[in-house]
């Protein structure tokens, strides 16, 4: 292997050098910022998960310091993961950790997806059907032994009257949990369905809501995750939040100026964008933890551009991106998805993650990444 290799482009009159960045094979946890990267599931034509490159994957992430979130919206919850399929993702990952930490591994987490995906979507639900469904898919990973991640409901944002309806339901759930908890805050961009959750659509009328929701809960609350693609609405609710709550940032367009953080303070971060940068996403997290603030946007700013092709509207078809790159570095066999989502991105808006990719230093198998694009570009 020669750590380079070219491919002709479409668009281009001369061939893409694709070099091996150098990365480390793995990385520690980080000690200055709590991260998870959102997994997404990796599939085999006609709709099989394959389990293997699945597991595999969560893997490839632990050993490169990240927390995994797992069966979250990044795993297709909603999108071709039913909770049937999402119960065996949660079980066997926390199977999968055990084993890692039997063998003496240190610092992996493991944060799971509760929501209400038993309910029907494009209905109304009553509040009791609804906190029901989420009681059983929150005790369900709590008995996994996983963290919760309480997911924004679709059922709730479509039966709700109000934000009081919001902290009825939510408030219920936190007495329930047998651990803090992160509560998640998915903008409509990411899924139109939950236009107006927290009973506004009104930023800070919906963070009020938030607010109040966490000061009832006391130690019940964690950490939030905000996936709303705003810096400034960010930055407004973390200088809101109590002491001892943390903010992770799901914005996939301004996560490294948000994880970089300024004389107020940061943001933590728990992104889907994690799982198709993890070698330069790691490599960055630990010169912020070694104070080289240089060596962290050398390593992250080269990614912000190719996350936000990746994210560019529809957004909630990022997950394609996500797919495509592990196939690229040979993390799955296939360019497969769950209901045969990977058709509904354009073959131009796959050489642009090409492209930005090797920019970015995330082909981390340079001969691979350009064998398999080669293929694509032949079938097209």
């Amino acid at each position: 292997m020669t750590g380079e290799a070219r491919i002709l482009l479409p668009g281009r009159g001369e061939p893409l050098i694709v070099s091996r960045p150098g990365w480390a094979d793995s990385y520690p946890p980080p000690v200055t910022r709590r991260v998870y990267a959102a997994a997404h599931v990796a599939a085999r034509a006609g709709g099989v998960i394959d389990w293997d490159a699945t597991m595999g994957f969560r893997d490839h992430l632990w050993a490169h310091g990240f927390g995994v979130a797992e069966a979250m919206d990044t795993a297709q919850r909603g999108m071709g993961l039913s909770w049937a399929r999402a119960r065996e993702l949660i079980a066997r990952s926390a199977e999968r950790l055990a084993k890692r930490q039997a063998t003496g591994a240190q610092g992996a987490a493991l944060a799971c997806g509760a929501g209400t995906d038993q309910l029907a979507d494009g209905q109304r639900h009553s509040l009791a059907a609804i906190a029901s469904a989420y009681l059983e898919q929150l005790e369900y990973v709590q008995d996994a032994g996983a963290d919760v991640i309480l997911m924004a409901s679709r059922a709730l944002a479509a039966s709700s009257r109000g934000a009081r309806d919001y902290l009825d339901v939510y408030s219920e759930l936190l007495e329930r949990a047998d651990r803090p908890v992160i509560l998640h805050w998915l903008g409509d961009a990411f899924d139109p369905a939950l236009r107006g959750y927290w009973g506004a659509s009104d930023f800070s009328a919906a963070a009020d809501t938030v607010l109040e929701l966490i000061e009832r809960a006391g130690a019940k609350v964690g950490g939030i995750k905000l996936s709303v693609l705003d810096a400034g609405q960010e930055l407004a609710l973390r200088r809101r939040l109590p002491a001892g709550v943390r903010l992770y940032t799901g914005d996939d367009f301004n996560y490294a100026e948000l994880i970089r953080g300024d004389a107020t303070g940061h943001s933590d971060a728990l992104l889907g964008v994690f799982a198709a940068i993890a070698a330069p996403a790691a490599a960055a997290l630990r010169a912020l933890d070694a104070g080289d603030v240089a060596g962290y946007e050398a390593a992250m700013a080269p990614t912000v551009p190719l996350s936000r092709v990746i994210f560019e509207a529809p957004t909630y078809h990022y997950k394609v991106g996500v797919a495509f790159l592990a196939w690229l570095n040979g993390f799955q066999p296939e360019f497969s998805m769950l209901g045969g989502l990977e058709h509904e991105r354009s073959f131009g808006h796959l050489v642009k993650i090409f492209e930005l990719a090797a920019a970015a230093g995330a082909l981390t198998e340079p001969e691979l990444a350009t064998e398999r694009m080669t293929r694509l570009l032949e079938a097209a």
